[in-house]
């Protein structure tokens, strides 16, 4: 490695004008939709699967009561 101190450019001292106007968030209607959308269709997808994930978490609630160990 070299002993040459390194000249730090700092902050940019210099700002550049744009002719692109900035950009300001709005509402979109039609993307919403298409998010409430998926979100039902994944719902109604996994909502079969529900009792399957019930029935594990609650086995692994009586495993974790009948083993002995730490329990916090």
């Amino acid at each position: 490695m070299s002993d040459e101190t390194s000249d730090d450019p700092g902050p940019v001292s210099r700002v550049y004008r744009t002719v692109t106007p900035g950009y300001r968030g709005h509402d979109d209607p039609g993307m919403n939709a298409v998010g409430w959308a998926i979100l039902l269709g994944l719902m109604v997808m996994f909502a079969p699967l529900l009792p399957f994930i019930v029935i594990v978490w609650l086995i692994s609630k009586v495993v974790d009561a009948l083993t002995p160990g730490n329990h916090l």
